[in-house]
């Protein structure tokens, strides 16, 4: 059982050696390690901090971006309304254009059938004194003295004029 139990001496030098280590450790490497942990927190904290400004500014632009889309469909809007505008008032003028326009050809066409026709009534009583004339005529040559001639010769001419 010697041999699990330390000594004495053996526990002296063990705790000398302990305190040797960690009086070289505090001198020579925590100053440097702790040095090193400080400057990787420092980093981090920087780049958090420069994550958080980004964040921002990327906050901010979606902002800024947003409002020019809006700005630029508003615009957009304005315009179709604009050209929608134009568009009715441009297919109004032209209906109006097209009613004036078929409204002269009516009116047009109407004047050249009444001068048509009044020139067809003009040939029509040309024609009836004509005929009348020459129906006048032949009977005066016919000899008027018998009546029944004449009635007969009226009525063949009256006939002759119905079948023309």
């Amino acid at each position: 059982m010697d041999l699990l139990t330390p000594g004495p001496g053996l526990i002296i030098w063990q705790a000398f050696i302990f305190l040797l280590l960690i009086f070289l450790l505090a001198k020579l490497a925590w100053k440097p390690i702790l040095g090193s942990l400080k400057e990787r927190e420092q980093s981090i904290q920087q780049a958090l901090d420069a994550a958080e400004q980004a964040k921002k500014e990327m906050a901010n632009l979606k902002a800024d971006n947003e409002k020019l889309l809006r700005e630029a469909r508003e615009e957009r809007d304005k315009i179709l309304k604009v050209a929608r505008e134009a568009a009715n008032q441009m297919h109004e003028q032209a209906q109006t254009d097209a009613k004036k326009t078929a409204d002269k050809i009516i009116e047009d066409a109407k004047a050249i059938i009444q001068t048509e026709k009044n020139a067809a009534l003009r040939d029509v009583k040309a024609q009836v004194a004509a005929f009348s004339l020459e129906v006048a005529e032949k009977l005066i040559k016919k000899n008027l003295s018998d009546d029944k001639a004449q009635k007969d010769l009226a009525e063949a001419y009256i006939k002759e004029l119905k079948l023309n």
